[in-house]
């Protein structure tokens, strides 16, 4: 039962982003402008990957030549590979998207999870950073996402077990994204923000299943971008690493967030 309520906590935490944001217009404006780049971007590379899946699925399968029915086999590959471009740009959404708009979101996480005593590092310094820890978890993504991607042609496993187990291992690594720059600013290194993740799995992953199920819908995963930082952030003070970062001055009014 407590899974559940901390599953559920973790869901409500994706909504109180929704509500951070609607009550900070401004913010979800500036959220928006990275969203949408890296939006353009990712229709054009799946226009251009539905336009030639055909062309692709007949490279990968030179060995149906000679089927009788490689016509259909051709083409429910074609629609695999593009179902499985899709899910590969719902998976690195967030980290294009946090790439492209590092500036832009570490202000936001700012604003949202306010924390005095922070140093605030430019964002010229964290973006190499933030670029090299993406990739380390899009490697991790992957490592557990194609072997899945394969599975989906088993039948009846294929099309019940393995949808969820997919959907629970993006909303995980959909977090991991997220919750970066709300972890970065309290200096908590990639293999702890893993640890911490981890440690309250269920809240970890009701956060990232309902961000990810929001953006598999392309046009929606843009406009909650601004609050899936936000509710990050929320996320993070709440549950992950609610402890404040050591203040200098014993002056016990720096605990307070500023208005």
């Amino acid at each position: 039962m407590r899974s559940l309520r901390d599953f559920a906590a973790g869901v409500g935490f994706f909504f109180q982003g929704l509500g951070w944001v609607s009550r900070h217009g401004r913010w979800w404006l500036f959220g928006l402008i990275p969203a949408v780049i890296a939006f353009a971007v990712y229709v054009a590379a799946l226009i251009l990957l539905g336009t030639h899946a055909r062309d692709l699925a007949e490279f990968f399968t030179p060995f149906a030549d000679s089927w009788s029915w490689a016509d259909l086999f051709r083409t429910l590959v074609g629609i695999a590979l593009f179902l499985g471009g899709l899910a590969l740009a719902v998976l690195t959404f967030t980290a294009l998207t946090l790439a492209i708009g590092e500036p832009f979101y570490e202000r936001l996480s700012a604003e949202a999870d306010p924390l005095p005593g922070a140093v605030e590092q430019p964002w010229w310094r964290t973006l190499p950073r933030s670029i090299r820890d993406s990739l380390v978890t899009l490697f991790y993504v992957l490592l557990f996402t194609v072997p899945l991607f394969f599975l989906g042609f088993v039948p009846v496993v294929g099309q019940t077990v393995v949808p969820v187990v997919g959907a629970f291992v993006s909303g995980f690594f959909l977090t991991v994204e997220l919750t970066t720059l709300a972890l970065e600013r309290r200096g908590v290194a990639r293999k702890e923000r893993f640890t911490l993740l981890r440690r309250n799995m269920a809240t970890t992953l009701g956060f990232g299943v309902v961000g990810f199920l929001l953006f598999l819908v392309p046009f929606v995963a843009v406009v909650t971008m601004p609050a899936a930082v936000a509710g990050a952030a929320l996320l993070v003070r709440a549950r992950i690493s609610p402890t404040q970062p050591p203040d200098p001055t014993p002056n016990p009014t720096h605990l307070t967030p500023p208005a």
